[in-house]
């Protein structure tokens, strides 16, 4: 079993999530890939999800009494518009294998499936769970099915890390303000009450508390939370003053952060404003959350993947944050202790995209020591 050579096989079938581009083909034909070839390795095999939206899970169920062990890859991918050349080729050229998905996170799910299946034939004590999921590019649905469906005692997402330890990164929340004014005609501005103008005091009220934010000790992995408004819209034509306007916030946040602590700080901000400016009014809401993450040094998973990082390599594995969001947030808010640890090479949502093929044999190996140690 060659992990490049199933990274490009798997590269090879197009898996462009339709969420995020209409008519994208989606994680079918993926799947059942995937299902057939650990049938066919001696896992069991699970389906979940939508038809349409497929979830495989590959389990290879040790004799009992150790650990489990969780391993975590998306399918999916994101657009090909504008790619470089043939992003399904999957060519291998200069020691780097190219295409769609080669970095983010196709080597990586080869890797695990390499791993798991090298390291079930050594008679293990403890389970090993292969979860390739669909629509982390977009929803995570997938990592939501296999978390309602299957736990364990650690858990590894093989995202690409440039073979670093990721330990930490970043979430982020998602809000909507809604401001309501009173339109007029605007060549009588007095009778209105300009939406417009009020959002241009939350542009400044947001800046104000950006900054306020990289006044607080910043994270030794992650640095600073961050706010920012998004996108802003409103007012209806030339001629009349604006009844409305609509901000999207996005904010990236850090462990310790909650859905609830970030909306009430976005809360009082607007409250601050609508306490000293007539007729400012508003409304905040929620569109999506998700959590930090943070790893412990140690917990038994990120010392078994060090451990197998060193002797693989011959040095300690550096350790980083991150400043985007991954599914190890959801699988540590299920109780999982977890980490990340990817493929180096680059290109991830850009128009050429590749993978070392050194370090998608050495993630392998890394993975292979690591199932080994921690589910005997």
């Amino acid at each position: 079993m060659d992990p490049v050579e199933l990274t490009q096989a798997l590269i090879r079938i197009d898996s462009v999530n339709p969420d995020l581009i209409p008519g994208g083909a989606g994680e079918s034909e993926i799947a059942e890939w995937c299902a057939q070839w650990f049938a066919a390795q001696g896992f069991e095999v699970h389906r979940l999800g939508r038809a349409d939206r497929p979830t495989v899970v590959g389990v290879a169920r040790g004799t009992g009494g150790g650990r489990s062990l969780m391993l975590n890859g998306h399918v999916d991918t994101v657009g090909v518009a504008g790619y470089d050349g043939d992003p399904f080729a999957a060519t291998v050229k200069d020691t780097k294998v190219f295409g769609r998905g080669a970095f983010d996170m196709k080597a990586g799910v080869a890797a695990i499936m390499v791993a798991a299946a090298r390291a079930k034939a050594a008679n293990l004590s403890g389970d090993v769970i292969v979860t390739l999921v669909a629509d982390e590019e977009f929803g995570s649905l997938g990592t939501e099915d296999a978390l309602a469906a299957f736990t364990a005692d650690g858990a590894i997402v093989t995202e690409p890390s440039e073979m670093n330890l990721v330990l930490a990164h970043r979430g982020f929340a998602w809000f909507t303000i809604d401001l309501t004014g009173v339109a007029a005609h605007g060549s009588m501005p007095e009778q209105g009450v300009d939406a417009i103008v009020h959002a241009g005091l939350v542009l400044r009220a947001i800046e104000e508390l950006q900054a306020t934010f990289h006044g607080r000790p910043a994270h030794p992995l992650l640095g600073h939370s961050s706010v920012r408004v998004a996108t802003i819209s409103g007012g209806s034509d030339a001629a009349t003053v604006a009844g409305s306007c609509t901000l999207t916030i996005e904010s990236r946040t850090l462990p310790g952060d909650t859905p609830d602590s970030v909306e009430d700080e976005l809360r009082a901000v607007l409250d601050t404003i609508a306490a000293t400016t007539p007729n400012f009014r508003y409304d905040l809401r929620r569109l999506i959350a998700r959590n930090a993450f943070e790893a412990d040094p140690e917990w038994p998973i990120v010392q078994a993947v060090a451990s197998s990082g060193e002797r693989v390599t011959g040095s300690p594995l550096p350790t980083r944050g991150e400043p985007f969001w991954t599914d190890a947030g959801l699988i540590h808010d299920s109780g999982i202790p977890c980490l990340l640890i990817g493929v180096d090479g680059g290109g991830a949502h850009a128009d050429t995209e590749w993978a070392t093929t050194k370090s998608i044999e050495q993630l392998t190996d890394i993975l292979e020591g690591t199932i080994r140690s921690f589910c005997t």
